[in-house]
């Protein structure tokens, strides 16, 4: 039989060893844990162990000096696989570090090697309430309170830490609140109703000090890879858009290195809305890059395609969250190959959007905010686009920020001067 396995994520500092420690103290099997920390010491590990009563403490498995999503995957099956061949255990818990990507660690155990002895249960994302509330919920916040969004020791500053910490609150089937001892209860429901609408399939549960039921964590079967794959909201909302247009589905055919339960976008609380922006025309490189250092208070989340002028052949990946927007080139237009292959894809894709001069270039973009203007950001965003003039111009004469290649990014932030 497998093993069921539970992957626990969440920010530096959010408490997830804190709640990791009460939960092996706490639960009534036996639990073999991986830890995973991307400094030289792995810290995390140590109090793991110390706070376990198991006899050699082997059960504890520690990686450093790397990230299991990236440089130590395949390491992680490795351990885990050798792990379960050399001792006998109830469940696994895979603590990420504060800077792992949650999908490619579940894929690892889905679809990689370690899918064969286990069988992933959950995704776990704990947030901490009072840093989440205010990095992404406080209106109010004046701008030279706003928390930093860059990690130190554990980002190489070329992706915004905020961006990541919303990925990892995308890509789960819980969420635990954790520190609400430190936010009022208007607080709590501000960052309970936000986290709702940037992740409406998840359950989200509330705790202080990392004191949670382990019924709430283990032996509950939450995982789907396609559903958690597709269920951010900012997916649902470029999907409603499709819909709306009568598209059908459409892949973007790019090439690239709900169910379970009903939460309701909440509008109504706090003021939080989700919109989508769809054009068919390029950005102006430069008031592009303008908006982006100037953008509204009440904006949380934004992610899509861009096509921006000079980038003909780059499909550009804008996702923006907390104070930092990052441009990645993270595929080509099916336009810019050639016909033989273009007409490959199209032929996979049949409700594909085509522009015979353009093909499939489009900016579509959906928009997650608080108390936020839709119909003004549409404006500004518009005001960005070419005009008909402009169409005619050399694009390649532009000023142009953007990435040219493959992973490739470019960081712009809307607390920089304009």
């Amino acid at each position: 039989m497998s093993v069921p396995v539970t992957v626990l994520c969440g920010e530096l500092g959010a408490g997830k060893t804190t709640l990791l420690s009460g939960l092996l103290e706490s639960a009534d099997r036996d639990i073999a844990v991986l830890v995973n920390d991307v400094g030289a010491v792995n810290v995390d590990a140590d109090l793991v162990e110390a706070r376990t009563d198991l006899a050699t403490g082997e059960e504890v498995v520690a990686l450093e000096n790397g990230c299991i999503c990236c440089s130590l995957g395949g390491e992680l099956s490795r351990a885990v696989v050798q792990l379960w061949k050399e001792h006998e255990f109830d469940h696994l818990v895979v603590e990420a570090s504060g800077v792992g990507e949650p999908e490619p660690i579940a894929r690892q155990f889905v679809r990689g090697p370690a899918g064969g002895p286990y069988d992933l249960e959950a995704v776990v994302t704990v947030v901490d309430a009072r840093r989440f509330h205010d990095r992404f919920a406080d209106v109010d916040l004046d701008e030279d309170e706003v928390p930093a969004v860059r990690g130190e020791s554990e980002d190489d500053g070329t992706r915004p830490l905020a961006d990541l910490v919303v990925e990892q609150v995308e890509f789960c089937d819980l969420l635990v609140v954790n520190k609400c001892d430190l936010v009022d209860a208007d607080e709590r429901e501000r960052v309970v109703a936000l986290l709702e609408a940037l992740q409406p399939r998840a359950d989200v549960v509330t705790a202080e000090y990392g004191g949670i039921d382990p019924d709430e964590l283990l032996g509950v079967e939450r995982f789907d890879l396609e559903a958690a794959s597709e269920s951010a909201g900012w997916k649902q909302a470029i999907e409603a858009d499709h819909a709306d247009e009568g598209d059908g589905d459409h892949d973007y055919g790019h090439e690239h290195s709900g169910d379970g339960h009903d939460h309701a976008h909440p509008p109504e609380r706090y003021g939080i809305g989700v919109d989508g922006y769809h054009r068919r025309r390029p950005f102006h490189p430069e008031r592009f890059a303008a908006l982006l250092a100037d953008l509204p208070d009440g904006l949380v989340r934004a992610k899509g395609l861009c096509w921006i002028a000079g980038r003909e052949d780059q499909a550009i990946t804008m996702s923006y969250a907390g104070t930092e927007t990052s441009l990645e080139v993270t595929g080509r237009w099916i336009a810019s190959f050639s016909e033989e292959r273009q007409e490959t894809y199209r032929q996979g894709q049949p409700h594909l959007e085509w522009d015979e001069e353009w093909g499939d270039r489009e900016t579509r973009l959906a928009v997650i905010g608080r108390d936020l203007e839709f119909d003004d950001l549409e404006d500004r965003l518009d005001d960005c686009l070419l005009t008909d003039a402009e169409m005619d111009d050399d694009w390649q004469e532009y000023d142009n920020p953007a990435p040219t290649a493959m992973g490739e990014t470019t960081v712009i932030s809307d607390q920089d001067p304009v």
